[in-house]
Order: C-alpha cells, then structure tokens, then sequence
C-alpha cells in the first residue's frame, strides 16, 4: 500500500507538481490497481495455455509474391560509390 508520502516522494523524482488532494486521491487509485493486480495473481492459471488473443482470431494471410520490378540496377546507377552490388558509404565511426 502506497502513502501519501510514497506517492509524493514518487511524483517529486518523476517532476509531477501535486498537491496533498491530489496525492490522496493518487494513492487510493494506485493502491485500487495493487489490488486488483494481487486478485489477479491469486488465480490458479496452472492448467490454463497461454493465448495471443482473448478471442480465437486470426490475422488473415496473403500470398507472398513479389510485386514490385527488381530496379537494383537503376538504383545503384545513380548511387555515389558501389562495389559487388553493395552501396558504399563513408565510414563515419572510428
């Protein structure tokens, strides 16, 4: 359980300017999440597989095949400096 001195001393370090309402009224809204979140860690999951998604949904899939031209050729004619297909660049770390 969070204090109003916690939440003060928490929103002090992270630069937040609250006051004591504030900070009361802060501190009963974490202490709500705590809470919650420790019910949840209460629930025996043992026998429960984990899931991506709340409901059995499927992200639709597309064939893969290239629909662009291969323009490799063009982009390295214009480049500055290439070597073996690569594109050259100055070295800018020591």
């Amino acid at each position: 359980m969070l204090s109003n001195e916690d939440v003060l001393r928490i929103a002090r370090l992270a630069r937040i300017r609250v006051t004591e309402a504030e900070a009361a009224q802060t501190g009963e809204q974490l202490n709500g999440i705590f809470k919650l979140i420790e019910q949840m860690q209460a629930v025996d999951t043992s026998g429960v597989a984990p899931m991506a998604h709340a409901q059995e949904v499927y992200q639709r899939l597309r064939e893969d095949a290239i629909t662009e031209p291969n323009r490799r050729e063009a982009f390295q004619a214009i480049a500055p400096q290439t070597e073996a297909g690569l594109y050259l660049v100055p070295k800018v770390i020591e």
